[in-house]
């Protein structure tokens, strides 16, 4: 009989259940970008979920291309010197969450890699989904 595997990513934990979300009430999104020059930024590094107990979860991928799932306040933004510099934000209306504000989540999927770990997240809201995905690294946000 083989060992049970862990839905855990080796080198960040699972972080905090994903059904703990389950019955919290979004009430903002933070996002964060890495800013270069005067390219537009491709997608956020991450997201804050903000709760109406004013706690926030983050999410956000890892090095070996897990989603990272982990209870945080959103971070400051910083100047990189010549690597550009890290914008955090409220996401407003450019969040597939932004439709689902003033909504609590009413379920949780999660899909996991047996060597990476945790690689998506679906929350359901009662009028509609959001998957947010880890895909070839980066923070991918689909409203489904």
């Amino acid at each position: 009989m083989e060992p049970e595997k862990s839905n855990e990513c080796p080198l960040h934990d699972g972080g905090p259940s994903a059904q703990s979300l389950v019955g919290r009430r979004l009430t903002g999104v933070v996002g964060s970008w890495h800013l270069y020059g005067g390219e537009d930024p491709v997608g956020p590094l991450g997201v804050w979920l903000v709760d109406d107990q004013k706690a926030a979860v983050h999410i956000t991928t890892g090095s070996d291309w897990c989603l990272i799932v982990e209870v945080s306040e959103p971070h400051v933004g910083h100047d990189m010197g010549d690597s550009g510099l890290i914008a955090v934000e409220a996401m407003g209306d450019s969040s597939p969450f932004a439709a689902h504000i003033g909504e609590s989540v009413v379920a949780v999927r999660e899909k996991h890699e047996p060597n990476t770990g945790r690689m998506a997240l679906e929350l359901s809201f009662p009028t509609g989904r959001v998957c947010c995905e880890s895909w070839g690294g980066d923070l991918r946000l689909t409203a489904v």
